[in-house]
């Protein structure tokens, strides 16, 4: 383990862990960059080299995040360092992407509930309670700002109406958001390493093609149990079956994705042109039932 591979690690992985205290708007999108870092060194250097550089870094990184004042920034590198090391392992046995994915996916769930319920035998909390302790709080700050800013009177009290029946609609749904939120987060790691590990000259995995990628035809059943599920049923089964369908619904919108990036493929649509395409599937919501009903 050099020091050039010292300081490039930690560099790095403080940059993007930072990166949304840093850098305005596009900031939380570098920081979920973060796994990479260890990752690309992880895979040069063998996983006990990896093992020794994460340690360095996290002490590192801990520190500095003290001196700044956000001494809570250490939990967040010792969870990403560990998820960049398993997709290492993960890329060293050359899995197809969506096993990949969803072994990763499950890693980092596991990882994360793990995390969260050491934290909160301090506060006497579990993990769940922890996760809607978090959302109220910031909901609740954000509430705060609005009101000493420009809202008064009957708008404060639409608001907090507004602020109840979200949070209510989010207890219902968060499991599903995290498995989602985590998934996008580890399928970005896994595209943008592409070329960094050719860059580096590292063997990438040969996974299929994304415009080929479809999703397991199994998949569909799933989508019809939680469906019936969800009308016909009350208590923890309902809860269960309207987490499952949006993960699977989320599962058909890639699948979708996949299928405008085959087109795209097929034509040579130019570039310019497919990114107004993805700029326009993002901010329309129609084109997310138009490409999960396609998937």
């Amino acid at each position: 383990m050099k020091t050039t591979d010292v300081l490039g690690c930690v560099g790095g992985a403080a940059f993007l862990l930072f990166a949304s205290a840093w850098i305005p708007f596009i900031g939380p999108f570098f920081s979920l960059l973060t796994p990479l870092p260890f990752l690309c060194y992880a895979t040069r250097l063998g996983l006990r080299q990896g093992i020794k550089l994460a340690a360095v870094a996290v002490f590192a990184i801990g520190l500095l995040a003290n001196l700044m004042g956000q001494p809570q920034a250490v939990i967040f590198v010792i969870e990403f360092s560990i998820i960049g090391m398993g997709l290492s392992e993960l890329f060293r046995r050359e899995l197809a992407l969506g096993q990949t994915l969803l072994l990763a996916t499950v890693f980092m769930l596991l990882l994360g509930l793990g995390l969260l319920f050491f934290i909160g035998l301090s506060k006497s909390m579990g993990p769940i309670e922890m996760i809607l302790a978090y959302m109220v709080e910031h909901l609740n700050a954000t509430i705060a700002a609005y009101k000493d800013v420009s809202v008064e009177g009957t708008d404060a009290q639409a608001l907090e109406t507004y602020a109840k029946a979200f949070m209510l609609v989010i207890s219902k749904i968060y499991p599903s958001l995290m498995i989602i939120g985590m998934g996008f987060a580890l399928w970005l790691n896994i595209v943008i390493a592409k070329p960094l590990f050719r860059l580096w000259n590292l063997k990438y995995p040969r996974f299929e093609p994304m415009d080929r990628w479809q999703s397991p035809e199994w998949l569909v059943w799933g989508t019809i149990i939680s469906g019936f599920a969800l009308f016909l049923l009350s208590g923890s089964i309902e809860f269960l079956a309207i987490n499952a369908l949006i993960v699977i619904l989320a599962i058909y919108l890639f699948h979708g994705l996949s299928i405008v990036l085959f087109f795209l493929n097929k034509f040579k649509v130019p570039t310019w042109i497919r990114v107004g395409a993805y700029v326009l599937i993002m901010v329309q919501q129609l084109f997310f039932v138009v490409l999960i009903l396609a998937g």
